[in-house]
């Protein structure tokens, strides 16, 4: 099992945001938002690419027992419809307005602050590895997108997104070649957008 090489910094009374799956060609973007209660130590946690996935798991069943979360989707609708920068911050915001919690200020992980989040907020270049309450929502967005790409996997097993999750492996872009695109695939993302995949969509059921 790989731990967090470090502790990372905890600021009290501040919310973590973090997303996944602002790259893969199919599913939703996924954001959590995550308050670290007075008292509470998360210990081996880090940014969630850091941890494979058990020690991934075990971390978020903690964050999910002891902390303040919230969750929010923005799925491959909205992401064709708009863009994945939009969509990503508004997944953001759903996810800081289901937290449930007071709290002192945001802290977002990366350089772009979305524009409907109000109030003390601030981004932080890789925050994920160096605060606790980021690297907390990191790990929850991670483990809540890959629990949905699993149940998707369920729905449309030629394309294997238990294995990849909607990224573009070597696997995965295969089985759009010999599928095309599914209901769940970003129609607006390479190779899709593109049209390397010339079969017809495989629509929902």
């Amino acid at each position: 099992m790989t731990h967090s090489r470090h502790e990372p910094k905890h600021i009290p009374g501040w919310v973590g945001v973090d997303e996944a799956g602002r790259g893969p060609l199919a599913g939703p973007v996924v954001a959590a938002a995550v308050l670290i209660p007075d008292g509470v130590r998360l210990l081996g946690i880090d940014d969630s690419k850091r941890l494979d996935p058990e020690a991934r798991e075990h971390a978020a069943e903690h964050i999910r027992e002891t902390c303040f979360f919230g969750i929010g989707f923005a799925d491959h609708r909205e992401i064709d419809s708009t863009d994945i920068l939009r969509a990503t911050y508004s997944a953001m915001s759903r996810a800081v307005e289901s937290l449930g919690a007071r709290y002192h200020g945001l802290l977002i992980d990366g350089n772009l602050i979305p524009p409907q989040l109000t109030g003390p907020i601030g981004a932080i270049v890789r925050g994920d590895g160096h605060i606790s309450c980021i690297a907390a929502a990191s790990i929850l967005a991670k483990t809540c997108r890959d629990a949905w790409m699993r149940d998707a996997a369920k729905r449309y097993p030629e394309y294997g997104f238990d294995a990849h999750f909607g990224y573009a492996t070597p696997q995965h872009l295969q089985a759009l070649r010999e599928h095309g695109p599914c209901e769940i695939h970003r129609k607006t993302f390479r190779p899709i957008r593109d049209g390397i995949v010339q079969r017809c969509l495989a629509l929902a059921d």
